[in-house]
């Protein structure tokens, strides 16, 4: 009697064991989505860190080639009025030029801060390296890629010493930031299927939205007034011409000028 056919069973059965529910097919899908998404994100925080790190980079030098310089400018415009104020005691209008002068002559000393002291600044090149770290580290720590909020609070935290490190070309740093977080015990995590799928679909949606805000404020940074002087400064460059040593130059016949005029008004008593 010939032996009866043997039936598949789950465990002969390759087709049973490569099952999957419609949920996690789906589950699939958007995962794949948002993979593309991160990787998308992490060259837009790329792109917006380079080029805000760029532009505080080139405010330094700024204030360090000429903001210093319009500070002085303005230090010796409020000593001038201060001046012709005392040689005009009765002149209520030269008082009010004095005191206009010295309001301006406190905002340019606190805009400079310490910027005219330190070392100089120059241009802001990532290398490749640092480039590199930078997109893993928003891969893995961006907060707008989880929706736990505790979880958001230590990436935020986490991405904002990354910035930090990123903005001064420290890549040990951001390699430190890296193992840290990997070695945390904070990151296992378990849920069922369905679970897993509503997560996705609303990281998907907080990484969708986070690419919209990054293209708006690279799209407010170019168009703000510090992009422009920074494209000028750049354009000149490539002309072979220093535009911010051109007007450092003016700059220094004006404080020469002030100077001048300061040391003449101080000869002067006041006017009875």
């Amino acid at each position: 009697m010939p032996a009866k056919p043997k039936l598949p069973g789950p465990q002969t059965d390759s087709r049973a064991r490569a099952y999957c529910s419609p949920e996690e097919e789906e589950l699939q899908r958007k995962r794949e989505d948002l993979e593309r998404l991160q990787g998308d994100l992490a060259e837009a925080e790329l792109e917006l860190a380079t080029l805000r790190s760029g532009l505080i980079n080139f405010e330094r030098r700024y204030l360090q080639v000429v903001g210093f310089r319009y500070a002085q400018l303005d230090q010796l415009e409020a000593q001038i009025a201060a001046a012709a104020a005392r040689r005009n005691p009765q002149d209520p209008s030269a008082r009010q030029k004095a005191e206009a002068a010295q309001a301006r002559a406190r905002e340019s000393a606190e805009a400079m801060g310490d910027s005219g002291h330190g070392p100089a600044a120059s241009d802001f090149e990532p290398s490749e390296e640092l480039q590199r770290l930078y997109r893993r580290a928003a891969l893995e720590l961006h907060p707008d890629l989880t929706t736990d909020e505790e979880e958001r609070t230590r990436r935020t935290k986490a991405m904002a010493e990354v910035n930090k490190a990123f903005e001064s070309c420290d890549a040990d740093r951001i390699r430190q930031i890296l193992d840290e977080w990997r070695s945390s015990p904070d990151h296992v995590r378990g849920d069922d299927t369905a679970a897993q799928l509503v997560r996705t679909i609303r990281e998907i949606a907080q990484a969708r939205k986070r690419l919209a805000a990054i293209k708006t404020e690279i799209e407010e940074l170019l168009q703000g007034e510090l992009a422009s002087l920074k494209k000028q400064v750049e354009e000149a460059a490539a002309r072979g011409q220093d535009f911010l040593a051109e007007i450092a130059g003016r700059l220094d016949a004006q404080i020469d000028q002030a100077r001048a005029r300061l040391k003449e008004v101080s000869k002067v008593g006041p006017r009875r």
